[in-house]
């Protein structure tokens, strides 16, 4: 850890964060709901991209990390995104 100082970070940014994630969550569940053929599944996918940085930046503290952490997971995520998107793709032009 860069900084060994204890963040505070207050109830009100905890309560914000949990309230968005519930109205994506939400959100997400109505999408399924309509037809868009593959977009659903992307649309889906990148609602739970935007949840996950949420939850890695404010309950997991990574705002508060070194940017060494935040590019590696970036670089992670990217990578995992790639491996769907080839499966994905190949599943498709089968």
């Amino acid at each position: 850890m860069e900084n060994d100082d204890h963040h505070i970070v207050p109830y009100r940014t905890f309560l914000i964060v949990l309230a968005v994630l519930i109205v994506l969550t939400l959100v997400s569940v109505v999408i399924t709901k309509i037809y868009l053929g593959a977009l659903t599944v992307f649309i889906a996918l990148m609602i739970a991209v935007v949840k996950s940085s949420f939850v890695l930046r404010v309950f997991m503290h990574l705002k508060f990390e070194s940017k060494f952490f935040t590019l590696m997971i970036v670089g992670v995520s990217l990578l995992i995104g790639l491996v769907i998107f080839g499966t994905i793709s190949d599943y498709l032009f089968r």
